[in-house]
């Protein structure tokens, strides 16, 4: 024991272990899966509290977990810092003010005029995808999609193109060239594994369609069985 709180190893809880293996106890016994749920969530909940409270609340822990992203010192000292809360006075570091972390997430446009997308059975995003998942190109540019891995081929949704674009529906097993001439953002599936969420997404032009291919993308993604939310983290990314 380390007199307060419960016996550590390091710094790490021995509790720990403990929860893990009734974690794994909860996960085998034979109940129905709405149970096993309930209670894995219970056990779960149960350890973030725990780790809450058995936080070394020190004020010399506290500095040093915080100082690798703030400033900070206690609000009676004169160190320069002019925000103040409760106790303390804090001024995140200028490493941590850099710009939102979604901002980085956008994708750039492509430079050429021809482009390359590969359907694969694994890559970046998971199992099921095309590669590079989200494109960003000039009207009137060409995209080659290359069979890499078997069973795949690449179809637009019809209601997720600009409305006087022309669609496509390439053969399962073979590779296809898309030339889009219509601006606007294109969405597109593997039609053997649409239900795993094996889309992709292109943006030619300005995205003058955007927020009608949202809207179905909204239906759309009730029909995965897996991967719902990769259609809009794609989205998000033009």
């Amino acid at each position: 024991m380390n007199g307060k709180g419960a016996p550590t190893t390091g710094k790490i809880p021995m509790t720990i272990p403990i929860f893990t293996r009734t974690y794994r106890k909860i996960v085998n016994v034979r109940v129905p899966d709405n149970m096993r749920a309930k209670l894995s969530v219970a056990l779960i909940s149960l350890l973030l509290s725990y780790l809450a409270v058995s936080a070394d609340m020190r004020e010399e822990a506290i500095l040093d977990r915080v100082s690798s992203v703030a400033s900070i010192c206690l609000k009676t000292d004169d160190c320069g810092i002019e925000s103040s809360g409760p106790g303390y006075k804090v001024a995140l570091n200028n490493s941590m003010a850099a710009e939102p972390v979604a901002a980085s997430n956008k994708v750039k446009l492509s430079e050429g005029n021809v482009h390359e997308v590969k359907m694969l059975n694994a890559g970046a995003d998971g199992t099921m995808v095309f590669e590079p998942p989200v494109l960003k190109v000039s009207v009137g540019d060409t995209i080659n999609f290359v069979l890499v891995d078997p069973l795949h081929n690449s179809a637009s949704f019809p209601n997720m193109i600009p409305s006087n674009a022309k669609g496509w529906n390439g053969t399962i097993n073979e590779n296809i060239s898309v030339t889009l001439d219509v601006e606007g953002v294109y969405v597109y599936n593997c039609t053997p594994h649409a239900m795993m969420a094996m889309v992709g997404v292109i943006q030619v032009g300005e995205a003058v369609n955007l927020d009608e291919v949202k809207s179905a993308a909204s239906q759309i993604k009730s029909t995965f069985v897996m991967n719902q939310e990769r259609l809009d983290d794609y989205l998000s990314r033009l």
